[in-house]
C-alpha cells in the first residue's frame, strides 16, 4: 500500500496574493489575468484573509450597500480587507490529504491555504487535487493492489474456452 499522501503533495505553490489595502478592481484583473478563482490576502507577509470570485459577486455586485445610483467602478474601489473572507481556515503541509478533504467538506471551502509558522506555504483546491500526478497514481496503485489478477485472468480464459 503507497504512501499516504500529505496536503504538501498535492498544493499549488505559486499562490497569488494581495495586501488588504488593495483595490477589489485589482483582485478582479488579478483573477482574470491568471485564471484563477481566488487570491490571499495578506497583512505584513501573513496570511489573514481569503477573497474569491464568489466573494466578488456576492459582496461587491451584489451587496446591499449598492444602490440603484452606485457605479460598478465604485463598488470595485472598495478595498479588499472590506470584502475577504475571515478568518482564514488554513491547514499545516503535513496534514493528511483526507484530512484535509474532509475539512473542506465540512467548512465548505473550495480553497484551502497551506501555512506554517504564519507563512503561505501553498494553496490545495480541488482542481488540484484532481489534476494531481501523485493523487492519480496513488489512486491507481489502490485500485490494482485490489484486484485479484489471477482470479480475473482465469475467469477470462474460462469465457474464452465456452465461446
Amino acid at each position: 500500500m503507497p504512501k499516504s499522501l500529505k496536503l504538501e503533495d498535492v498544493m499549488i505553490k505559486n499562490v497569488f496574493t494581495v495586501g488588504e489595502r488593495a483595490m477589489m478592481k485589482t483582485v478582479v484583473e488579478l483573477m482574470i489575468k491568471h485564471y484563477i478563482g481566488c487570491l490571499i490576502v495578506m497583512r505584513r507577509k501573513k496570511p489573514v484573509g481569503i477573497v474569491t470570485m464568489r466573494d466578488v459577486l456576492k459582496r461587491v455586485l451584489l451587496s446591499p450597500k449598492n444602490t440603484k445610483k452606485t457605479k460598478v467602478n465604485d463598488m470595485l474601489m472598495r478595498k479588499v480587507g472590506e470584502i475577504m473572507t475571515k478568518p482564514l481556515i488554513t491547514e499545516k503541509p503535513r496534514t493528511g490529504l483526507r484530512e484535509g478533504v474532509r475539512l473542506m467538506t465540512e467548512r465548505k471551502i473550495k480553497n484551502l491555504p497551506i501555512v506554517e509558522n504564519g507563512h503561505l506555504l501553498g494553496l490545495v483546491t480541488y482542481t488540484n487535487i484532481i489534476r494531481s500526478k501523485r493523487y492519480l497514481e496513488q489512486i491507481m496503485s489502490s485500485f490494482m493492489s485490489q484486484v485479484d489478477f489471477d482470479h480475473l485472468f482465469s475467469a477470462y480464459a474460462k469465457k474464452l474456452r465456452f465461446q
